[in-house]
């Protein structure tokens, strides 16, 4: 695989881990307040601008021309191996330092939550408990919290740095 993406996708997992890591461990530590979904969302688009610096850097290596498919390409693998390091790095925190993540997050949910609305915020969060019990479910959620993200930013980025 190409050192390009390797090097970006490494680096865009390495932030948006890291910022999950403090935003959990607040998490954990102060259950009484809720995470703030701007950092995590924050760290996302901060980790995928890797695939913008992915992108140009195949660029320049190509002499200064990259099909869309191209670009789109490299876009892809950098933001699947960003996503793929943020899946992996949550299954160890979830499985050896937060076990009790739902019952914490149901907590905190539903005390914001307004009271015409908790009997659907329930009904929500005992989905996710059911999805939470297997392994698989697990990663499937924690792929769809991010991978979409990227897939937007790969999209976007082939379209405006492809060059002829």
């Amino acid at each position: 695989m190409n050192q390009i993406i390797l090097k970006n996708g490494f680096f865009g997992g390495l932030i948006v881990s890291a910022v999950m890591c403090f935003v959990t461990y607040s998490m954990k530590s102060n259950p009484n307040v809720e995470p703030n979904m701007f950092i995590g969302f924050g760290s996302m688009i901060l980790a995928f601008s890797f695939v913008i610096f992915g992108i140009l850097q195949q660029r320049k290596a190509s002499q200064d021309v990259i099909s869309f498919g191209n670009a789109f390409k490299t876009g892809i693998l950098i933001a699947f191996i960003t996503s793929t390091i943020y899946v992996l790095v949550w299954l160890v925190i979830y499985y050896n330092f937060f076990p009790d993540f739902i019952e914490r997050y149901s907590e905190i949910v539903l005390k914001t939550t307004p009271t015409e609305e908790i009997a659907t915020k329930q009904e929500e969060l005992k989905w996710m408990k059911k999805v939470y019990s297997s392994p698989l479910g697990i990663i499937g959620m924690t792929y769809v919290e991010i991978f979409p993200l990227g897939i937007a930013f790969s999209l976007i980025s082939a379209f405006f740095l492809k060059k002829k």
